[in-house]
């Protein structure tokens, strides 16, 4: 796949922005809650760069289909590096740094249906799969060392300084996509161009007309919603196991690390017709090793060993959550190039608002159970929640095409 011209920006400017997000979500994180410590002030701050995707995600990502996609990703990415460096100047109250970070949320929504639409425009078939696979598992790298190395990088560094090179990331992005991606134009000509609002709902309508669609879009909301949830409450749930700022982000890392090493084996090993049958055993091991390292920091004597126990359920956690992989190559192949744009923005959107939704009454819930108790009933009812989506998705198997035909039909 890095043979292909294009896909080598996209996929390096994806995971470049990705580490330093995670270095500056981690430090801000950190922040609230040694100034605070409040765990619900400390999920709010790790949740609202998600939540802006609920409110303003379908309608933005609409733009990926009515302007030319790569502009959309350079403009939003030199408006990112601004943002995040007002963030960085010394003495910005703890307000206003929120609000700017809310602000830089919005800019993700059109960054990511562009950037997920290229991708689709420049790779077909099982070669979209197989770079869907490498994105995925390079995310996850992606994650790893941003999460690993903010929790080193707090105790040396101030915000301040891990935002500047948030920024940093954000100005090597833009120059890069800059020059190397094609000019393409916009995908939707003109004529057939209407309000942004109403591509917006478009592309929930669309996916509304398809029972395949549906379904795959509530296993990934509500998987996600549940495994991430606990990511909200980092920091009190490493204070509860007696551990300090370091332990946040390596408490982080487990999981995406795992998705790591499970994304490659899904990719290299299974054959690409057998990864869709492997979704629904894979979310219940996303979801099971939750409930056994809530109960076992709850239950443990607090310390390194018991942390280690609860780092290694995570990561096998993370193991299971490659299902995110072959679920996402399930819904590309229901949609038509024409409405990817809309579609993807619907999806993603719900993807990022449902974490944040999570993260937050995590964070609530941690005010009156241990942190330890929130794991135990994130995994526990994210079991229950995904039995009926699930089903619905293992019924709709086998009729992908036909329903992909029918829907392209109906929106022409």
């Amino acid at each position: 796949m890095l043979a292909v011209r294009e896909f080598r920006p996209l996929l390096g400017n994806f995971l470049l922005s990705t580490i330093g997000d995670e270095l500056a979500r981690v430090a801000l994180t950190v922040l609230v809650y040694q100034r605070t410590s409040s765990a619900l002030l400390s999920a709010i701050t790790f949740a609202i760069s998600y939540l802006p995707w609920l409110i303003g995600g379908p309608v933005l990502s609409a733009l990926a289909d009515r302007l030319p996609r790569q502009r959309v990703m350079v403009a939003t990415d030199a408006g990112r590096a601004v943002l995040v460096a007002l963030m960085a100047v010394p003495g910005m109250p703890l307000p206003a740094l929120l609000a700017l970070m809310f602000v830089l949320a919005m800019c993700s929504p059109p960054f990511e249906s562009a950037r997920s639409a290229l991708v689709a425009d420049v790779l077909e078939g099982d070669r979209y799969a197989v770079a869907n696979s490498m994105t995925n598992v390079g995310l996850q790298v992606a994650q790893v060392v941003g999460f690993v190395a903010a929790g080193a990088l707090v105790t040396v560094l101030d915000p301040a300084g891990a935002l500047l090179i948030d920024a940093a990331t954000f100005v090597v992005s833009a120059i890069w996509l800059a020059f190397g991606l094609q000019r393409r134009p916009a995908p939707t000509s003109d004529a057939e161009r209407q309000s942004l609002l109403r591509d917006a709902l478009e592309g929930f309508r669309f996916i509304q007309r398809s029972p395949r669609l549906l379904a795959i879009i509530a296993v990934l909301w509500l998987g996600t919603a549940f495994i991430y949830a606990p990511e909200g409450i980092a920091a009190p749930l490493v204070a509860e196991l007696g551990l300090g700022a370091t332990g946040v982000g390596i408490l982080l890392a487990a999981n995406p690390l795992g998705v790591t090493v499970g994304g490659l084996a899904v990719a290299r090993l299974v054959a690409p017709r057998r990864r869709e049958q492997l979704i629904p055993g894979l979310v219940v091991l996303s979801l099971v090793p939750m409930v056994l390292a809530g109960l076992t920091a709850g239950l443990a004597e607090p310390g390194v060993l018991t942390f280690g126990v609860v780092v290694a359920l995570l990561f096998v956690s993370g193991l299971g959550s490659a299902w995110m992989i072959p679920l996402n190559a399930a819904f590309v192949q229901a949609v038509p190039a024409s409405h990817r744009g809309r579609a993807f923005g619907v999806a993603v959107s719900g993807l990022y608002g449902m974490q944040g939704l999570g993260a937050l009454a995590a964070g609530a819930a941690a005010e009156v159970l241990a942190p330890s108790g929130v794991v135990v009933v994130c995994g526990a009812l994210g079991l229950a929640a995904v039995v009926l989506p699930l089903l619905a998705f293992v019924r709709t198997q086998g009729h992908v095409a036909a329903e992909r035909a029918a829907a392209g039909r109906s929106v022409s």
